[in-house]
């Protein structure tokens, strides 16, 4: 059943198949898992396991739900503690709500040295959470020794530490090692040699590795390549030799070639073979000493455990120091050449027997990951207070566990990484309501089908209710007393009258669970301004970041930025398509234009202009109306019955894919030269063929119809499903005439630099006015100017609602044009993760980077130091973590003893009569510096070297700024003078202007 309703519910997993492919999600399908220990780690890897849509998951566990389960455990409720529930028993129909595709069973029979493991052949992976070493070994020995052999996790979480082991057998193939996308990299030239030389076209960076192979296509002159494959040796980043192609033919120009994705073998040990020599992951370069070293002090507790029965006591000095000695003895078995770190093994002793729920969420997006790996072959593998937060404050004491009650947390947006967060701010009791906490949360959006799959704390039932109020009353499931406060607006400066200052001074922290830049930077903009820290993070697929911003310590988000997205030339979209991304593109910009814009350009002109009458009266008197020409078009040509909306497509047609080909042709032939002599059609840009209409062609059809139904709901005309079929589009088709196509001398632009013009601001040419008020004449004779003429319906572009005919629309239009110009197309899933502009995503590395931004809540809550916060970029698909100390903070100096840094606000107090000659006074007497510049924003308010400026400073401030309604302050750009005569004057930092005293923020 999963494997059929996964395929019938393609939106359910939409994301998470941009990141796995079709192969890999038919594969898990197929599969069946063993998971044992539902613990924090435990439930973690089920939670993300079932989002994926294995085919079944079975849960094991034999223990009793406890108090200490409800600080680690998010499924376990305080009514399971009190009847005595096992732990699997409570959990198993909540995992199971997860996903309807995933059978899960559960087990609480004994799993111990005496159980017989056969029953382990049922499944393909078996991994195992809170399982004594000895056991792990025994059931990793049965799962390597089967043909083929079951795929072992094991996962262990004492405290502070972890450790995850895998072993997928002796010969791991995986089809798709890293999950990147091969690009289409265009050729400037290949030598016709021994070896032959390939140079990348405008010197692109091929990002190759000797080894690797890549195949051609295209290529001209040297033809013999083509669809071939070679394995090629790097030379430099744009260039790498495929060896002989000296007995090949000369090389014309043009062609491509791609990377070819080559499996590869991995050889995995048992466990029992890798605890005397592990390979380890190193993610923080800074302390390469430190997996060993964990490594050792872990097996030592091992050791612990079975000399005791049990793990060290909570904050018991002589069981510290008996690891201690123990970690030595390891240490030395081991061979390390890194020393034993004392004071890690003796925070270890004082933690084990706690629980992080944060490190369980980071290690338990890793770990799932790894067992979706084991299942795809995707990707390269990797004191007590008796409540709930016993296992917390084990890890990190009383006094901490208080702090996150009393925090006061502003989390903006509620997706996927906002309610991973909110879990964890239930399990850490974060912001709880008899702590004068508070958690408030805000997102504007609705929860859709595709969000279940990774918004974990949404279900069917909710779809298409609030995300942020959704997630609080599922967060307070969890944790009953935390405090969350949801809003559902969006933080912009159109909200500043809610999200003031006030409110960011309230606030300890700001979290930011969003999924694009501009919203981050203006987040940052307001932290940075009210002093705030800031935990932000991100996914795309497999791989994750985060980054931690602390005042007066670390660079903000705004201190660096991402080179822009780069754009595809004006003239590539309109006539020099080259490659799949061109053509859905374009296809994109047509709806956008023909469906939404124009509609809206439409309405907005009629709601200016009322009446077409008057319309006419003002064009007739020869004044100018922005858009009239468009407008009028649009009236004149308005369809009154699907007939005419079938007719229009068919237009369409003819002029997107035979007209636009048959006058680039008439405006450059295939001979066409360039001023050098060479070929107008040569790679990267490819002639056009025309098509000719054909109806019995199913994407002729699906054009013409999804065409006709966009245009039939922008003009508000209705249609029945009879009038969609081949017969009755066919009868109306037959009776449309098209007129014989008449070449065009209009310029066809070639610059790849120029930009799209924009209609409406062009000046109308005495022909187009002529024609625009006759049009209009015409419409007002024949009364097609009533009230509903002059109304459209824009259409949104909605790319997961498969029966709006939006994707129909984009997918035959991009597929039509990839034709005409010999591209080749793309399939319905990865055209609408590019009309869509998806962000791939799956559930392991949103858990992951939730997991990490949380512990560094910790850090920030408990005032730690610059070094020890972290920020992280991972790859799961690698899998690589990579820990990095934050950026510090830069410090200017002004002159002598003066910094400052982008967290300093110079602040100066006014009243009333306050001059601008008061103001730059005071800034000197009490910063000690001469102001020579003022700037408010764009506006200068002061500059010496400006006529009549000498004049303002007599002027008040109030006359010369106008305050905002909810803020009682200015921020002004104030520079100094130079020590050195001949200088440039100095920036300094910002200062703030309050317009009286009582317009102080605390």
């Amino acid at each position: 059943m999963a494997a059929d309703s996964m395929e019938i519910d393609d939106s359910l997993y939409s994301r998470q198949r941009y990141v796995l492919g079709d192969s890999a999600m038919h594969q898990m399908a197929q599969s069946s898992v063993f998971l044992s220990g539902m613990g924090g780690m435990g439930i973690e890897i089920a939670k993300n396991i079932v989002l994926a849509g294995v085919k079944a998951v079975t849960l094991h566990d034999t223990k009793q739900c406890e108090i200490w389960d409800l600080g680690s455990n998010f499924f376990i409720r305080k009514e399971d503690v009190l009847s005595q529930k096992k732990r699997v028993e409570a959990v198993s129909p909540r995992v199971a709500e997860l996903n309807p595709y995933v059978h899960v069973a559960m087990s609480s029979s004994a799993l111990d040295d005496n159980t017989d493991l056969s029953f382990l052949k049922n499944y393909q992976c078996v991994i195992l959470t809170e399982t004594r070493l000895s056991l792990q070994k025994r059931v990793n020995e049965f799962c390597h020794s089967q043909r083929p052999p079951i795929r072992f996790i094991g996962c262990d979480a004492y405290g502070i530490c972890v450790r995850v082991f895998c072993d997928f057998g002796e010969e791991f193939e995986v089809s798709d090692p890293t999950g990147e996308e091969p690009k289409e990299i265009f050729i400037q030239s290949i030598t016709q040699d021994n070896p032959g030389v390939v140079t990348c076209m405008d010197n692109q960076h091929h990002g190759l590795q000797t080894g690797q192979s890549v195949v051609f296509r295209e290529v001209n002159g040297m033809v013999e390549l083509n669809g071939t494959a070679r394995q090629v040796s790097v030379l430099s980043p744009h260039s790498f030799a495929i060896g002989d192609t000296s007995q090949l033919q000369p090389y014309a120009h043009g062609g491509f070639f791609v990377l070819v994705k080559t499996p590869q073998t991995f050889r995995f040990e048992t466990i029992e073979k890798q605890l005397c020599d592990p390979q380890v992951l190193t993610p923080d370069f800074s302390k390469p000493e430190a997996p060993l070293q964990i490594h050792a002090a872990m097996l030592a507790l091992d050791t612990f455990q079975e000399q005791h029965s049990r793990l060290p006591n909570t904050g018991c000095l002589q069981d510290a120091e008996v690891l201690l000695k123990l970690t030595e003895e390891v240490n030395a078995i081991l061979r390390n050449k890194a020393p034993v770190n004392a004071e890690l093994v003796r925070c270890l002793s004082r933690t084990a027997r706690g629980t992080l729920p944060p490190l369980a969420a980071a290690v338990g997006g890793l770990a799932s990951q790894e067992a979706l790996k084991a299942i795809t072959g995707k990707f390269a593998p990797c004191s007590n207070g008796g409540d709930r937060y016993d296992g917390l404050r084990a890890c990190i004491g009383e006094s901490m566990c208080l702090e996150l009650h009393k925090l006061r947390v502003f989390m903006v947006g509620c997706g996927a990484i906002g309610c991973e967060m909110l879990k964890n701010f239930a399990l850490l009791g974060v912001g709880l309501a008899q702590s004068s906490g508070e958690v408030c949360i805000t997102d504007p959006d609705l929860i859709e089908k595709s969000n279940l799959n990774r918004q974990f704390l949404f279900r069917p039932q909710h779809i298409q209710k609030p995300k942020s109020t959704t997630a609080a009353e599922a967060s307070c499931d969890i944790n009953p007393d935390l405090q969350v406060d949801a809003h559902l607006n969006k933080v912009c400066p159109a909200t500043e009258n809610i999200y003031s200052d006030s409110f960011y001074s309230r606030m300890n922290l700001v979290v930011t669970a969003l999924d694009n830049v501009e919203a981050r930077r203006y987040v940052d903009s307001r932290c940075l301004s009210n002093q705030r820290p800031l935990l932000d993070s991100g996914t795309m697929g497999t791989k994750g970041h985060t980054e931690i911003i602390v005042p007066n310590l670390t660079e903000s988000y705004n201190s660096h930025r991402d080179p822009p997205e780069e754009e595809i030339p004006f003239c590539t979209l309109k006539s020099f398509p080259s490659v799949i991304e061109h053509t859905i593109q374009w296809a994109r910009d047509k709806f956008e234009n023909a469906f939404v814009h124009k509609p809206s350009m439409y309405n907005s002109f009629w709601q200016t202009h009322s009446s077409a009458e008057v319309v006419l009266q003002r064009m007739q008197v020869g004044e100018s109306l922005e858009g009239s020409f468009q407008v009028i078009k649009l009236l004149s040509r308005r369809p009154k019955q699907w007939e005419q909306c079938i007719a229009i497509a068919r237009m369409k047609f003819e002029k997107y894919f035979r007209r636009k080909a048959l006058q680039l042709l008439h405006s450059f032939p295939l001979d066409t030269k360039l001023k050098d002599g060479s070929l107008f059609w040569q790679s990267p840009k490819r002639p056009p063929a025309p098509i000719e209409f054909d109806l019995k062609d199913p994407l002729h059809f699906n054009f013409i119809v999804s065409t006709a139904r966009l245009f039939a709901g922008i003009y508000n005309i209705p249609f029945s499903e009879k009038d969609l079929s081949e017969e009755a589009v066919t009868k109306i088709l037959s009776d449309v005439k098209i007129s014989e196509y008449r070449p065009s001398e209009k310029s066809i632009e070639t610059d790849e630099t120029a930009k799209k013009p924009d209609q409406l601001k062009l000046p109308l040419s005495s022909e187009e006015e002529r024609e625009a008020i006759t049009q209009l004449e015409q419409a007002i004779a024949t009364d097609r100017v009533k009230p509903e003429s002059l109304q459209m319906s824009p259409l949104h572009f909605e790319k997961d609602d498969d029966s709006n005919g939006h994707m129909d629309f984009v997918a035959s239009a991009s597929a039509l044009r990839a034709r005409m110009y010999s591209i080749e197309p793309a399939d319905r899933l990865k055209t609408k993760r590019i009309a869509g502009k998806i962000i791939p995503a799956i559930a392991t590395a949103t858990a992951a980077v939730a997991g990490l931004v949380a512990l560094e809540l910790i850090k920030v809550v408990g005032g730690y130091g610059f070094e020890s916060f972290k920020n992280c970029f991972f790859n799961l698909a690698i899998p690589v973590v990579v820990l990095t100390e934050p950026a510090p903070v830069k410090r200017t100096l002004i002159r002598d003893n003066i910094h400052f840094s982008i967290w300093d606000c110079w602040t100066i107090f006014g009243h009333e009569d306050f001059t601008l000659s008061d103001f730059m006074n005071t800034v000197r007497e009490k910063y000690g510096i001469e102001p020579t510049i003022v700037v408010h924003g764009v506006k200068m308010l002061y500059v010496p070297v400006m006529p009549g400026h000498s004049k303002r400073l007599k002027l008040t401030m109030q006359k010369l700024i106008k305050p905002s309604v909810d803020r009682r302050y200015v921020d002004l750009t104030v520079s100094f003078a130079p020590e050195a005569d001949g200088d440039e004057d100095l920036p300094g930092p910002p200062v703030r202007y309050y317009f009286s005293r009582d317009g102080e923020t605390p």
